[in-house]
């Protein structure tokens, strides 16, 4: 029977009947809760001290919500502390954390998250298009991607189960009552209760997403130190290549319009350069059409791809796929009026339209990235290398101008794309000495080490790779086009050009093939079961 997607209105009961139509079952388990009065909500609490580890709670979730081995709603982590004979273990059983500022709920771009009146933070399934942004934002890590569903899951408290005066599954099958459903004041919570009973070792700072879970810790000594358990274990996250090339492409478009209207305002205003022609509209707009489209091969639900521009007042997933489209789709009319042999001011407020969209939808695809979840990303580097792939639409349409009107107008371009590519180069310089002076006293030293293990030592030749090609495509080939094209040596530069473009795009694709193999997320520590996480 299919169900209807559920709206942020929805009474609970509703939602109740939802979850019963989709299978769920309610087991034989009573709770006794007090009715929630104003202001409270339910939570989960965790004793550290009586848990043993045996992760019954996983295998309880699992077979309630019919979820398959890999899909993990609740995870155990495991940490150490002490040396031989004197050490100390301690578990950590975590769901959803039901936080009162989810992260998955403001950038989810679908809305497909909901926060109940009870406190319980809601994914709808059926409107759920799969592009697992949530999971890069929970820096819990907890929605999860089911692969056969095409959707993101998570854990709902047993919603179902509460309305019936029942536990959780997870509750029910803990053998030493280590976790417990509760009633608290959310305003308490904030202001007394969550900076004391909110933290555990090794967790995400709580001000992100401000949590619910209470934790029960058992006294530690003041030099005593917990480690991941898994800390050992360090695998490079999802290639993500749809995005690796949608990202670029799309870059790679919005330099190459910029630098067609660069041209045309020259032109307009009466500088002795070369008209753009059509070949250098289509030039600009092409990697755009080849590029926007990938990006739904990411999806769980390609289908539903359009539903990403819903929630465009809080994601920027939603904003940039609404500027980029547009973008894309004025990049397209530019190209025509082109051929049409359109001219004149109007041509020109076009351009100048399309290109802030552009620019602006790409600043909304850095800010997809800069997420607290995860800390290589959420640096303003990431929006620098962002618009500094631009420089290759630079090269492309500095072809398109050697090739239509020979040297004329080709140098101004070229010292311009240069002036871009070192700027490229500069932004990766620093970077690499970024990683190379970490501060061991660092809150996010523990990620920020592990990226730079990662780009070191499991990809150490790709990094070389990229530091190398960029210095020579971005820098190296532009420079000797400009002496060939100075020197009237027009094919050698045609050539040239050519050559750092291709090569300049390769380098972009490598450095972003970096940009989302290293990040490291914050999650859950000695996380050994984490199902199929992306990382």
């Amino acid at each position: 029977m299919a169900v209807e997607p559920l709206s942020k209105n929805t009474p609970l009961e509703d939602f109740i009947h939802h979850k019963t139509n989709t299978g769920m079952q309610c087991g034989n388990y009573s709770i006794d809760l007090p009715p929630l009065k104003e202001g409270e909500q339910y939570r989960f609490h965790f004793d550290a001290t009586a848990c043993v580890g045996c992760h019954c709670c996983e295998v309880a979730c699992n077979e309630q919500n019919a979820n398959p081995d890999e899909i993990k709603w609740r995870r155990v982590g495991e940490m150490e502390a002490g040396s031989f004979p004197d050490t100390l273990q301690l578990f950590n059983s975590m769901s959803c954390n039901h936080c009162i500022e989810p992260e998955c709920l403001k950038g989810c771009p679908t809305e497909s998250y909901i926060k109940l009146d009870n406190g319980v933070v809601f994914h709808d399934d059926p409107s759920c298009i799969g592009c697992q942004y949530c999971t890069w934002n929970c820096p819990y890590e907890v929605p999860v991607f089911n692969p056969d569903r095409g959707i993101v899951t998570k854990c709902h408290m047993c919603v179902d189960k509460l309305e019936a005066g029942q536990t959780p599954a997870c509750v029910q099958a803990c053998p030493s009552n280590a976790i417990e459903i509760e009633v608290f004041n959310v305003e308490q919570w904030l202001q007394e209760d969550m900076a004391k009973e909110g933290v555990a070792p090794h967790l995400p700072d709580i001000e992100i997403t401000k949590p619910t879970t209470r934790y029960t810790l058992p006294e530690l000594k003041d030099d005593e130190q917990f480690h991941p358990a898994d800390e050992h274990i360090l695998k490079p996250a999802h290639p993500e290549w749809p995005l690796v090339f949608m990202t670029v492409l799309t870059q790679v478009s919005v330099g190459a319009f910029l630098a067609l209207f660069l041209g045309q305002l020259l032109y307009t205003l009466g500088f002795n350069l070369p008209k753009p022609n059509f070949t250098m509209a289509l030039l600009a707009a092409v990697p755009a059409m080849i590029g926007l489209p990938l990006s739904a091969l990411h999806l769980g639900r390609p289908g539903m791809a359009w539903m990403a521009m819903k929630n465009w007042r809080s994601s920027w997933l939603s904003r940039e796929a609404i500027a980029l489209g547009v973008f894309t789709a004025l990049a397209t009319l530019v190209a025509l009026l082109y051929y049409l042999g359109s001219d004149g001011i109007g041509l020109l407020l076009l351009e100048a339209i399309t290109l802030a969209t552009g620019i602006y939808g790409i600043y909304a695809q850095s800010m997809i990235y800069r997420i607290k979840a995860r800390p290589s990303w959420n640096r303003k580097s990431t929006t620098k290398r962002f618009f500094g792939s631009m420089y290759v639409g630079f090269l492309l349409i500095a072809v398109a101008l050697l090739v239509s009107h020979g040297s004329q107008g080709a140098i101004v371009l070229l010292a311009i794309t240069l002036l871009a590519g070192m700027g490229q180069v500069l932004v990766i310089l620093e970077e690499v000495m970024f990683y190379q002076h970490l501060d061991p006293e660092d809150p996010l030293y523990y990620q920020y080490n592990r990226t730079r293990i990662l780009l070191q030592e499991h990809f150490g030749k790709v990094k070389k790779y990229r530091i190398y090609s960029l210095a020579i495509f971005a820098l190296a080939l532009p420079l000797l086009a400009i002496l060939f094209a100075a020197s009237g040596l027009t094919t050698a530069a045609i050539v040239t050009l050519i050559i750092a473009t291709i090569g300049a795009f390769a380098s972009e694709i490598a450095g972003r093939y970096l940009f989302y193999r290293t990040v490291v997320p914050l999650g859950l520590a000695g996380n050994f079961f984490a199902g199929n996480q992306r990382h």
